[in-house]
C-alpha cells in the first residue's frame, strides 16, 4: 500500500475514501482500524500536498489515524467526516493538533457534538470558513444547544454555516456579555429542518446581526420565522431565499407579510421558495408585483427560480410575473389551488415557461371556475 501511494500519488491534494467497511479488512486480512492506520500513514508519508480529506461511510477511523495526517500533511485544510463512524475524541485530537490550518469542516451529529464544539469555542479553528453539521432525516430527539455568540467570537472568518436537520436551540446570553461581533463574513446560512425547530426571528437576528454580505438563506421548515423578522435583517443583497414548508403540521402560519420579503430583495433575489406558505391571494399579488418590470427598483428583475407549490397564488398574478421576468427559468406551480387544472406542475426552461404563460392567458379569457385538487 505504501509503495502504491508513494509512486502514484505524490502530488495528491484531494483524497476521498468511501465505504471503507466490511470488504476492506477481508481483502487486506487486517482489522478495519489497522487498515485505516496503514493507509493514513502511507498518505502522510508520501502526500505532503494533501489539502482535502473526505471520509464517507467509513469505519475504523481512530485518533492515531487522524493525528498521523495532522502531523504529516501540513497543508491539510479541509476535513469531511460526514456519515462515517469516527470517535469524537479522534476529531477533538485532530482539531487540537491541526485546527489552526482548517478552513472547511463537515461533521455528522452525535451525542458528543458539544465536546467537539467546545474545542471550536476554545479557538482551535480561528480561520474556519465553512462549518456544516448534518443528521439523518430520521434523526434522534436529542437537542443541541447552539452557542451562537461564542462561535462568532471563536470563528470570525466563517462564511458558510449549515446546521441541517438539527433540533438546535440558542444558548442564553449572559446579562454581562459584551456586544456580539456577529458573523461579518457570512455569505450562506442554512438551518433547514424536517423536524421541530426553535429557530425564530430572535435567533435569526442573533446569528445575522452583522452579516451584511449574506447571499444565501435557507430556512426550510423554520415556521416560527416571520416576514417582519426577515425584513429587519441587515442583509441588503440576498440572492437565494428558501422558506418552503414541507409538512402539513405547521399551524398559525402568517396570512400576510410576503411583500415585506420581496420588496426588500427584489433587486437581488434570484431564487425564492415559498412552498406551503399560507399567504393570501391578495398578499401574494402584492409580493409578486415587486418583480414586475415597471415596479422593480433597479431595472430588470434578477429572479430566475420561483417555487410556489401549495400556495394561493392567482392566475393573473402568475401571468403578470412571467411576462415581467424574462430570465425566469424554473417555476413550480404544483398544488396551487387557485390555478386551472392542468397548470399545476413544474415548468423548466424558457420555452416551457412561455407556453405556461400562453395557457394562463387563454384560461383567463375563459369564464371557468378554478380547478380542484391536483
Amino acid at each position: 500500500m505504501e509503495w502504491l501511494v508513494a509512486n502514484r500519488f505524490s502530488h495528491l491534494q484531494d483524497f476521498a475514501l468511501c465505504h471503507w467497511k466490511s470488504h476492506v479488512p477481508f481483502v487486506l486480512k487486517v482489522g478495519e482500524a489497522t487498515a485505516v492506520l496503514c493507509l493514513f500513514k502511507a498518505i502522510g508519508k508520501s502526500c505532503p500536498l494533501l489539502a482535502s480529506l473526505k471520509l464517507s461511510y467509513c469505519r475504523g477511523v481512530t485518533t492515531e489515524s487522524l493525528c498521523t495526517l495532522a502531523g504529516c500533511c501540513l497543508q491539510l485544510e479541509s476535513l469531511n467526516l460526514q456519515n462515517s463512524q469516527v470517535d469524537p475524541s479522534a476529531v477533538i485530537s485532530f482539531l487540537e493538533a491541526a485546527g489552526s490550518r482548517i478552513r472547511h469542516l463537515w461533521l455528522t451529529y452525535s451525542s458528543r457534538l458539544n465536546a467537539i464544539f467546545s474545542v471550536l469555542l476554545n479557538g482551535s479553528c480561528p480561520e474556519l470558513q465553512l462549518l456544516e453539521v448534518n443528521t439523518e432525516i430520521q434523526q434522534s430527539t436529542q437537542h443541541f444547544q447552539f452557542p451562537i455568540e461564542q462561535l462568532q467570537v471563536a470563528c470570525p472568518q466563517l462564511q458558510v454555516l449549515r446546521l441541517l436537520n438539527l433540533i438546535c436551540y440558542p444558548k442564553p446570553i449572559p446579562r454581562s456579555a459584551p456586544t456580539s461581533p456577529g458573523f461579518p463574513q457570512l455569505q450562506e446560512l442554512c438551518l433547514a429542518t424536517t423536524s421541530f425547530t426553535f429557530v425564530d426571528d430572535s435567533v435569526l437576528k442573533r446569528i445575522l446581526c452583522t452579516s451584511s454580505r449574506l447571499r444565501v438563506l435557507d430556512l426550510r421548515g423554520c415556521f416560527h420565522v416571520t416576514p417582519k423578522g426577515l425584513e429587519l435583517l441587515p442583509c441588503p443583497d440576498l440572492e437565494q431565499l428558501y422558506l418552503g414548508l414541507y409538512s402539513a403540521s405547521h399551524l398559525h402560519l402568517p396570512l400576510q407579510g410576503s411583500p415585506l420579503i420581496t420588496w426588500k430583495w427584489n433587486h437581488s433575489l434570484r431564487e425564492l421558495d415559498l412552498t406551503g406558505q399560507s399567504f393570501s391571494e391578495d398578499d401574494l399579488e402584492q409580493a409578486m408585483a415587486a418583480f414586475t418590470r415597471g415596479e422593480s427598483t433597479r431595472g430588470e428583475p434578477a429572479l430566475r427560480s420561483l417555487n410556489l407549490t401549495g400556495t394561493k397564488v392567482a392566475l393573473h398574478t402568475v401571468s403578470t410575473l412571467i411576462a415581467s421576468c424574462p430570465g425566469l427559468s424554473y417555476l413550480n406551480l404544483s398544488s396551487c389551488r387557485h390555478l386551472p387544472r392542468g397548470m399545476k406542475k413544474v415548468y423548466r426552461g424558457y420555452d416551457e415557461i412561455r407556453r405556461c404563460l400562453q395557457q394562463l392567458l387563454t384560461s383567463s379569457e375563459e369564464p371557468a371556475a378554478p380547478g380542484g385538487p391536483s
